[in-house]
């Protein structure tokens, strides 16, 4: 079945009947290697006519309701684009639904960090970043707000902490993320080689662990922490990543037993893409988040 709208027959136009929010940001300008992020959230919508409503638990979704406030259309000022990204999403996150971003390149979680954490002013706030990369670079390519400078913006911020922030799936470094994380031991490292060893219990249990008393979380998934061979489709892969599985696993459990209202994805490159294979992973990702969003407000599961 396509359905006519995307998101199928969870969509809605109505903002205040939505349990979930979601804002594409088609910016790739930022990128250190090949563009073709910024197709994404179009894509992805795309695709989401044809999936049905459904987890892989056989949990239907259709009455969970979903509202897409489109994509915040490209300017040519970049301190200006990322000001409007600030503040639609910080209106988002205002209304306390469940906030999903889709992006673009990973600069752009720089002004939606920057708005979950002027929004949540006052909460203890952590950071659980999926990726292959650090993005913890002070400046990259001459610029400050480069994709690989992501996290180093949020530890900016006076809301955000190092000991707030997890990386999970990294394997590859820059010598000066290296020896940014030597001086900041209280940041989390759980790498792609980790999670292999160790499994998903172990990587759950970790963060159920460190953010027990945080009381707000944002969840940033870069698509490259998958192996190229399960997300082809992305601007700087790296061999030795996550498998979908594992992808799917891990976040879904860090919704439903974490304080995560917001998340983004970003990096998904459909020109770059195999088969929309990559599209495909983040969307078949964004839909087991919606089935943990569900099962959160309606205290349900449902296991096939």
């Amino acid at each position: 079945m396509k359905y006519r709208l995307p998101w199928g027959e969870l969509y809605t136009d109505d903002f205040s009947k939505a349990d979930v929010v979601i804002l594409g940001i088609p910016f790739d300008s930022a990128v250190s290697n090949r563009k073709g992020a910024a197709e994404a959230p179009d894509k992805i919508r795309e695709l989401s006519r044809i999936l049905p409503p459904v987890t892989e638990e056989a949990l239907i979704l259709k009455d969970l309701k979903v509202y897409d406030d489109d994509n915040v259309e490209i300017t040519l000022d970049w301190q200006e684009y990322f000001k409007e990204v600030e503040e639609k999403a910080a209106n988002l996150i205002k209304s306390g639904k469940f906030c999903i971003f889709i992006g673009g390149d990973h600069a752009v979680t720089i002004p939606l960090e920057t708005a979950f954490a002027k929004v949540n002013k006052g909460e203890k706030i952590g950071i659980i970043h999926f990726d292959s990369h650090p993005d913890i670079i002070d400046t990259y390519d001459g610029h400050p707000w480069s994709h690989a400078c992501t996290q180093r913006r949020a530890l900016e911020l006076d809301a955000i902490q190092p000991e707030g922030l997890t990386f999970i799936g990294l394997r590859s470094y820059m010598e000066e993320e290296v020896k940014f994380f030597e001086k900041h031991p209280e940041i989390t490292i759980i790498g792609a080689r980790e999670v292999y060893k160790k499994g998903i219990d172990y990587v759950i249990n970790t963060v159920k662990e460190k953010y027990k008393d945080y009381t707000k979380i944002y969840i940033t998934l870069d698509i490259d922490v998958l192996d190229p061979a399960f997300a082809p489709g992305t601007g700087t892969p790296e061999a030795g990543g996550l498998s979908t599985r594992e992808l799917i696993e891990l976040v879904r459990d860090m919704i439903l037993s974490l304080p995560v209202e917001a998340m983004d994805i970003v990096e998904v490159a459909p020109p770059l893409d195999s088969s929309d294979i990559t599209s495909w992973a983040a969307l078949k990702t964004i839909y087991e988040v919606l089935g943990a969003v569900y099962v959160k407000k309606n205290e349900y599961v449902r296991i096939l």
